[in-house]
């Protein structure tokens, strides 16, 4: 500390005051000394996900709970590595779509799905949910018509050609 009672190096961040000081260039920082005692361990990064088949099996049972129409589970394992199946369902209307989409948020948080990420929830014409391996599409019936992921995606086999 300096006579007005500031520290001795007050133009470096309260961390780099704690460094220098263990160097022998100044006192420990009472603000660096009391954070050190304090820390807590840190949390695991990843939690451990569900395997693919079990997040596909709570994503259908949540669409049939909320009456999706016409679901169609693709498997896309050899074919690509965004992910291990791909679930393309319809709502009756805007309204219906984005409870689809909310239904399936919750149950998989409530099973403990976590990094699960959403884009079209404002419009509800295509809600698409990336629940890791399983994608989710939600479509109204005349947007699903129009991209035709079924076509695109099922039609493609592992060596490259197209299914007849």
């Amino acid at each position: 500390m300096n006579r007005r009672g500031g520290h001795a190096y007050p133009d470096c961040a309260p961390a780099t005051r704690g460094v220098l000081a263990a160097k022998g260039k100044g006192p420990l920082s009472t603000l660096a000394s009391p954070r050190a005692r304090t820390r807590r361990a840190p949390e695991p990064v990843s939690k451990a996900r569900p395997a693919a088949e079990e997040t596909l099996r709570l994503i259908l049972a949540s669409l049939e709970n909320i009456k999706a129409e016409e679901t169609l589970t693709i498997d896309l394992r050899g074919k690509t590595s965004i992910g291990d199946y791909m679930v393309v369902t319809s709502g009756r209307s805007n309204r219906h779509v984005g409870a689809v989409a909310d239904n399936v948020l919750k149950d998989l948080t409530k099973a403990g799905v976590g990094g699960v990420r959403v884009e079209g929830v404002p419009h509800c014409d295509w809600v698409l949910i990336d629940a890791g391996d399983v994608i989710v599409h939600v479509f109204r019936p005349e947007v699903r018509a129009f991209y035709n992921l079924e076509k695109m995606w099922a039609g493609v086999r592992p060596d490259g050609q197209r299914a007849s």
